[in-house]
């Protein structure tokens, strides 16, 4: 691909993920999706001396689980956009003298990753920032073995997901630009109509699809979810920042707080699994 090419792909979410601030404010966000790690390990099976490529790895923390269980002799490639959480990852499995895992800087969407072909794909809340998914989900295929598999977790709609400060903080933001010709819509919820989200695995060449719906309830701080970062991020102008914290207040206001200050949300997710033929 040439520099011009690249940079069309996946451009809004390349330039969002290598944000420092972004990186900066995760390891608060992963208090939030922590619990679901041992859910995507278990979708995954990963199996003594596999070769696992997981996609959008962020901070690693699913790739060094999965480390764990392709031990003796397997290995984790951890696949990020973000060089930032490529670094934070790596630092992690240095800190945890972890064996058999590594990160790179990639879009699985459109390169080609060393070390395939693969036993299994996987992804936390990774697959949903695809502005053409068909062609991504082609690409991961690619990367497999014959009767490879993937699994990997993503968002059920945002009317399942109502800790999402969205539409509270959206409506003092600049709109969205509108969608380019042949590009889909990225975001948490890009994946949340399963019928949709089966027919892009169809679409790619997986075989056997399967879903399975999940629910949790946990207690975290309010800014695991959002604080005043999401702000910037989105867009905000200075001068709307008082009117958007009120309205965040205002939203998380909504949901049980325990007398230590932690929030109670439920999180809608939901599993797939599918295999390569």
């Amino acid at each position: 691909f040439t520099c011009e090419v690249a940079a069309m792909v996946n451009e809004v979410e390349r330039r969002r993920w290598n944000d420092e601030l972004m990186v900066a404010r995760w390891p608060k966000r992963e208090r939030f999706t922590d619990q679901v790690v041992p859910h995507v390990v278990n979708a995954l099976q990963p199996a003594a001396g596999e070769k696992v490529l997981d996609i959008g790895a962020g901070g690693g923390k699913l790739s060094l689980a999965i480390a764990e269980k392709v031990r003796p002799g397997g290995k984790v490639l951890g696949a990020d956009i973000s060089d930032g959480m490529v670094n934070l990852a790596t630092g992690r499995a240095g800190e945890a003298k972890a064996k058999g895992v590594s990160f790179m800087a990639a879009d699985v969407q459109v390169d080609k990753v060393p070390g395939g072909p693969f036993d299994a794909a996987v992804s936390q809340f990774g697959v949903m920032f695809f502005d053409e998914p068909v062609t991504a989900f082609t690409n991961i295929r690619k990367h497999l073995k014959k009767g490879g598999r993937i699994a990997f977790a993503c968002w059920q709609g945002p009317e399942k997901n109502v800790w999402f400060p969205g539409p509270a903080v959206g409506p003092f933001a600049p709109p969205p630009p509108p969608a380019t010709p042949g590009k889909w819509p990225t975001g948490p919820f890009a994946l949340g109509d399963p019928k949709r989200t089966r027919g892009i695995l169809q679409e790619a060449g997986f075989i056997d699809i399967s879903r399975t719906p999940k629910r949790l309830a946990l207690w975290t701080p309010e800014d695991s979810v959002a604080d005043e970062a999401m702000f910037v991020l989105m867009g905000v102008p200075e001068n709307k920042h008082k009117e958007a914290t009120v309205a965040m207040n205002a939203h998380f206001d909504k949901f049980p707080r325990r007398a230590d200050g932690l929030l109670r949300f439920e999180l809608n997710f939901q599993l797939f699994t599918a295999r390569n033929p």
